[in-house]
């Protein structure tokens, strides 16, 4: 008879310590491009509805708002990982 098995850790179970993950700066590299495409397609995306619908800056400006919104859920997501 063999005695209990061990099974390997779920992928829902933290690593082991000293198994954390990516270095720092390749988490903080990937966040703050995060950022920037957020807030660039953001940009673009209200200039070009500015451009579309002659409606100048209101476009920018809600694209730079959701562009924003955007890089802070993203960036949010991306800490909860590491807590």
């Amino acid at each position: 008879m063999s005695g209990p098995r061990e099974e390997a850790p779920g992928p829902s179970e933290s690593p082991p310590p000293g198994q954390s993950g990516p270095p720092a700066w390749v988490a903080f590299t990937f966040m703050g491009s995060t950022i920037a495409t957020c807030l660039a397609v953001g940009v673009l995306g209200g200039i070009w509805f500015d451009g579309r619908f002659h409606t100048s800056p209101v476009g920018l400006l809600v694209g730079v708002g959701l562009g924003t919104v955007a890089a802070v859920v993203s960036v949010i997501q991306q800490v909860r990982r590491f807590l």
